[in-house]
């Protein structure tokens, strides 16, 4: 089986993992929902990462590579995962599902303002337009002035923002760090963050919680971890595109799990961000081939 799946081209198994990932995040995103009635974001965020920290095991017993070479690198990378993850939880249960999943597709768009703020990348054009079509982008899914912006929209916006210093961190991590590395230790210190959050107290499990906790533990690690090979083993401005199966997706289930109205304005905002980013990942991939 290995060896079948080993033949197919790179793009095409980047493109399978990254389904993978849309798929892990959108059962990640129910699960959270369908626990939340009954447990807090803290005791959401320690099922999960006790559950990874299990599935971790035999992979980590085997390798013997769990060591990083840049562990404060790792705290700013896994308090940020840490805040911006309890925010998208949060947020799950006050905004509908679409809306959640379209305000997180604004993360590039802070990674590259976060960079010319603090970093002094300088403003291409081609930066300046992908910032254009995701600013307006946001405005639309907004609407300000039209719309009243409640506090699940604003808790996914700074988590958007939490989840840019994330993506920034991990990809200078991952130069130094094995993939096995980055996940037990996203786990291993996020783990007594939700703890102490939790004030170490958690409610009863119960019998019918159970295949929503293994979900969360099981799409959680699935999630990093399909995205991670879908970038191995192709141009992101080749999988990049299969991440925004995630929108009409989630609007599906969200629209008959919870019957929640599709709203026409958060797909054309999200359309509008998606296509800012991929320009930027486009013209990116574009340039390293000229080099």
């Amino acid at each position: 089986m290995k060896s079948i799946f080993s033949s197919i081209h790179p793009n095409i198994r980047g493109s399978l993992w990254m389904i993978g990932m849309v798929v892990s995040l959108c059962l990640l995103a129910i699960a959270a929902r369908e626990l939340s009635d009954s447990h807090g974001p803290f005791e959401i965020q320690i099922m999960r990462h006790s559950l990874s920290l299990i599935f971790l095991l035999p992979f980590v017993l085997k390798l013997r590579n769990i060591k990083t070479k840049k562990f404060p690198l790792q705290i700013l990378r896994n308090t940020s995962h840490f805040l911006a993850t309890t925010g998208w939880v949060i947020a799950i249960t006050l905004i509908p599902l679409s809306e959640v999943f379209a305000l997180e597709f604004t993360t590039p768009i802070w990674v590259a303002i976060l960079a010319i703020l603090f970093l002094g990348e300088k403003m291409s054009l081609p930066k300046f337009i992908s910032l254009f079509f995701g600013i307006i982008g946001i405005i639309i899914i907004l609407r300000p002035g039209f719309n009243i912006v409640g506090i699940g929209t604003l808790i996914m916006i700074f988590s958007a923002i939490g989840f840019a210093i994330t993506n920034t961190t991990t990809k200078a991590l991952t130069r130094h760090d094995s993939l096995i590395s980055v996940l037990f230790w996203m786990s291993a210190i996020q783990l007594p963050l939700s703890l102490g959050a939790s004030l170490f107290k958690i409610n009863m499990i119960i019998l019918e919680d159970l295949p929503w906790v293994l979900l969360i533990g099981l799409c959680g690690i699935l999630s990093h971890y399909s995205l991670t090979k879908a970038m191995q083993l192709a141009d992101a401005s080749l999988v990049n595109p299969v991440d925004f199966l995630r929108l009409p997706l989630i609007s599906l289930l969200g629209f008959y799990i919870y019957q929640e109205k599709v709203d026409i304005f958060v797909i054309i905002g999200a359309a509008l961000i998606f296509l800012g980013n991929y320009y930027a990942i486009w013209n990116e991939s574009k340039r390293n081939k000229l080099n």
